[in-house]
């Protein structure tokens, strides 16, 4: 009798033991898929050639090449309303983008029309983007994401910007708005364009903000965004705590791989970048990966 209370007390001790083993080991995270899968966001499209900010055709195929997969693209309207791929409408953009022998004079620092912009060739040999052309883009490589650089912050040209994003991909696929990534520049504009699509990914980015840390940490907790920041403020406490709300922290904008490597081992998520691709990522020598 003695044995077999021996023999169950062995069995309860054992069990014991497993279920103390099950519950405290560490679950391990299934890998990251869709839009978070990634860690390069190819700023302006990604570089070219040596040269950012092109927002161009080329660009875009250049990078995806490489293996990146998500693009932030500048969209700003055209003198006649319409949606096209450009950094500013200044002179020196212009000068960047290797067109002062192909524009007037006194088009160069303008705002241009919608046809003027795409017949404008960048760089001599690259082509221009409007939101249409991305969309074929979006289409044809259906593991793209873009990310939207819109500028704006008042609400009648952010719902005006939004509005045309909608129509003109419910208009192809509407599935296409899934892998729109809006950027938003306050607060207050996250409402504004939620009330245009319930766009799933959002990052709310902080170079325009003037929202301390814990109002952005409050702000993550609640709202369910990601978060983008300018190198100098991605200090280990405000990563660390913006990573507890759930948030995916990104920085912009980043060239230098071995700075990438140390904020990623901070807890960064993500890098805005001209010339680094998500396969040189891939690469980093020595780098841990324990997310």
């Amino acid at each position: 009798m003695k044995k077999k209370w021996l023999a169950f007390g062995i069995v309860l001790v054992a069990l014991a033991l497993i279920i103390v083993i099950i519950l405290t080991q560490e679950k391990k995270e299934e890998p990251a898929t869709g839009f978070a899968a990634h860690r390069i966001i190819a700023h302006g499209m990604g570089g070219i050639a040596g040269h950012a900010y092109s927002n161009s055709f080329d660009a875009f195929i250049a990078n995806y090449e490489q293996g990146t997969r998500i693009f932030e693209t500048d969209l700003l309207l055209s003198s006649d309303g319409q949606l096209v791929a450009r950094h500013e409408w200044t002179a020196n953009m212009s000068k960047l983008l290797g067109q002062l022998d192909v524009l007037p004079e006194d088009r160069q620092g303008a705002v241009l029309g919608h046809q003027e912009l795409m017949d404008t060739p960048i760089l001599e040999l690259f082509s221009p983007l409007d939101f249409a052309k991305i969309l074929d883009l979006m289409v044809y490589y259906p593991d793209a994401y873009i990310v939207t650089d819109t500028k704006e912050t008042d609400p009648a040209l952010v719902k005006q910007q939004f509005e045309l994003i909608s129509a003109a991909a419910s208009r192809r696929d509407p599935a296409l708005l899934d892998r729109i990534v809006p950027q938003i520049y306050s607060q207050s504009m996250l409402e504004e364009i939620r009330k245009v699509y319930p766009f799933p990914h959002v990052i709310y980015t902080l170079y325009q903000s003037q929202d301390t840390d814990e109002q952005v940490i409050a702000f993550a907790q609640t709202s369910g965004v990601d978060i983008t920041m300018p190198v100098s403020r991605a200090t280990t406490t405000f990563v660390q705590k913006l990573k507890q709300t759930g948030a995916r922290i990104y920085v912009h904008k980043l060239n230098n791989e071995q700075e990438i490597k140390k904020l990623y081992e901070l807890g960064v998520d993500g890098f805005y970048t001209d010339f680094v691709s998500e396969e040189d990522f891939g690469h980093l020598p020595g780098l841990r990966d324990s997310r």
